[in-house]
Order: structure tokens, then sequence, then C-alpha cells
């Protein structure tokens, strides 16, 4: 008999570019002591963290060497995993039950 584990990932899918390279950048920097695993298939990227994934706009406008909006980084979401959180400072994906 095998073990079977539940999927906790949240985060976001993402188009190839620099919104998304930043924002890969910014899950590492906002989301600290968290695993996150990133898949490359060139023509989008799936981030994902476990249980919650945080992007902050301050983060963003780091990245980037520039002022951000959050609206921009919804230009390039192709897609996302968990329950999604918008606001003007952050985007947040999360889980409100565990498997």
């Amino acid at each position: 008999m095998s073990e079977q584990t539940g999927n906790n990932k949240v985060g976001p899918v993402l188009r190839a570019g620099d919104i998304a390279d930043a924002a890969i950048d910014a899950v590492y920097e906002d989301n600290p002591n968290k695993e996150v695993r990133v898949e490359n298939h060139h023509a989008y990227v799936r981030v994902e963290t476990d249980t919650e994934c945080i992007i902050r706009r301050e983060t963003m406008e780091a990245n980037l060497g520039r002022p951000f909006h959050m609206q921009e980084l919804e230009t390039v979401l192709s897609s996302f995993a968990g329950q999604i959180e918008t606001s003007a400072h952050y985007m947040r994906f999360y889980l409100t039950k565990h498997l």
C-alpha cells in the first residue's frame, strides 16, 4: 500500500519575460524560509510554494528598478494554483484547506 501525500502548492503561472523574472526573485525574497519551486517551460514559468505565496509591490519595484503597479503582474498571469487575493500592495496565493 502506498502512502498518499496531498498537494498544498500555491503560486502563479506567468508568461515569460522581465515581469516574470522579477516576480520569481520577489517570491524568493518575500517568502523567506520557504522552499520555492520554479518550473521553466520557456513560454511560461510556474512558481510554487507550500500553502502561501506572496509577491509585494515594493519588491517588484526594487527588482525592476522602476515604479510598478500590481495590475502589471495580472497582465502576465496565465493561471495560478490556490486562491488569490490582490491589492495595490501585494498579490497573495493561499489555501484555506490543506490536503
